[in-house]
């Protein structure tokens, strides 16, 4: 089974960590993962995307930029994962912290077979 990770490509703490906990994942289960940020044109995140059997969303914030670019394609995600709703405070700059990168890690790990993905 092939999941695309798409995540938002924010600056902040938060949208830092979608990137290092997507990098993570990859390292972790080579092959199994394809990734993408939210910053590619929503045509290109369609045909990227497309090859996968599921789809995940790691957006920093509840600005969801990765989601809002994914439903420009005319797709919704398996899985939508927000940072700050795990308990990850955005906090401009901060450096992101390792155990924050594990939340997330943790949660794309334990919601890898949630929900059907549907085309609006």
């Amino acid at each position: 089974m092939t999941f695309a990770l798409v995540t938002c490509s924010g600056i902040s703490n938060t949208g830092k960590l979608t990137t290092q906990a997507a990098l993570t994942i990859l390292q972790r289960k080579p092959g199994q993962y394809i990734w993408m940020h939210a910053r590619q044109s929503a045509a290109m995140l369609e045909t990227e995307v497309c090859d996968a059997d599921r789809v995940i969303v790691l957006d920093g914030c509840t600005d969801c930029c990765a989601n809002r670019k994914l439903a420009a394609a005319g797709l919704a995600p398996h899985v939508h994962i927000i940072t700050t709703g795990l308990g990850i405070e955005k906090n401009g700059m901060a450096d992101v912290q390792f155990d924050e990168i594990e939340k997330v890690v943790c949660a794309v790990m334990n919601n890898e077979g949630k929900k059907e993905c549907t085309k609006n």
